[in-house]
């Protein structure tokens, strides 16, 4: 199989990421990864509103006719040290539009200023504001890409560790879970995967966490955790990433313990290629399938 020439868009801006990032303060980094956003073409019929969430900024995305009653909290990736919701808004939307919702994405405090727990922290306010606006637990699906699909998973096991409704659904783009930094495709695919590689995660973690030992704590790597009554999740993934392991291992779990899961791995695709939607047909196709899987789990048709 061989891949679109619009979906190389991606990988040439993470080799320029890569070349330019030699030296560079984290401040350097994080205005680099702000232009996560190019590869993204605007969705057409979308507005965009900034709200403050329970004391957490946030931006609306809503989509032309979308139900205004259905809603998808969106969490973004970049190692939970980069990122925002302004890097993020463009991709939440076409998601938004295709599963014809609302998205809210989440501009929770980043590492190494805020360590974890704070990033949880910040998710779950955002869902109790959620629910004094009266949008429903089982109309609201957590979704997040790389790091974010990690607070997308450990918000749920937080929401229900309190007491809280949980979300309907969730949904994981490239989802970064492992704190241990161990799986098999770490290796395996480090000669193809253009971005993530072992130096830049194990960066991330130290930013991250307080301590190493917390690799092990099931509240900062969701691949320890009981995955029992665990609401559906959809999982997608290139092919070529080096945290695909992380995929992998974790919709097993969420299979074993009888839950649903459906893993979706695109061939010779980056991490995060949705970040090519309305640019590439991979990027479009794979979103498309989470949209049609994700409406009937928040209850449209």
């Amino acid at each position: 199989m061989s891949v679109s020439k619009e979906s190389l868009f991606l990988n040439d801006l993470y080799s320029s990421w890569l070349r330019r990032s030699e030296g560079m303060d984290l401040a350097g980094q994080r205005d680099m990864f702000e232009e996560w956003h190019l590869p993204t073409i605007e969705p057409t019929d979308v507005t965009y509103e900034e709200v403050t969430a329970n004391g957490v900024p946030a931006t609306w995305a809503k989509p032309l006719g979308a139900a205004e009653d259905r809603v998808i909290v969106f969490t973004h990736g970049g190692g939970f040290v980069t990122g925002s919701r302004f890097s993020h808004r463009k991709l939440a939307a076409h998601l938004a539009k295709l599963a014809g919702v609302h998205a809210l994405v989440v501009d929770y405090r980043l590492a190494p200023e805020a360590k974890h727990p704070a990033q949880l922290e910040d998710c779950i306010a955002v869902h109790k504001w959620l629910r004094t606006q009266g949008y429903k637990a089982e109309h609201t699906a957590t979704v997040g890409d790389s790091a974010g699909a990690h607070l997308a998973i450990s918000t749920v096991f937080e929401l229900a560790g309190m007491a809280l409704p949980i979300p309907a659904a969730v949904v994981a783009l490239s989802p970064w879970l492992d704190m241990e930094i161990k799986g098999l495709t770490i290796e395996s695919n480090d000669a193809v995967d253009v971005l993530a590689k072992r130096a830049v995660l194990e960066m991330m973690r130290e930013n991250f966490l307080t301590d190493l030992s917390e690799a092990t704590d099931p509240r900062a790597n969701p691949l320890l955790r009981d995955y029992t009554d665990f609401p559906p999740v959809y999982v997608s993934v290139g092919g070529y990433e080096t945290l695909l392991d992380d995929s992998r291992r974790v919709v097993e779990l969420i299979e074993k313990a009888g839950s649903e899961a459906v893993l979706d791995v695109v061939d010779e695709q980056q991490h995060v290629f949705h970040f090519n939607a309305g640019r590439a047909p991979e990027a479009d196709q794979a979103l498309n399938r989470i949209a049609q899987w994700l409406r009937p789990k928040l209850g449209l048709a």
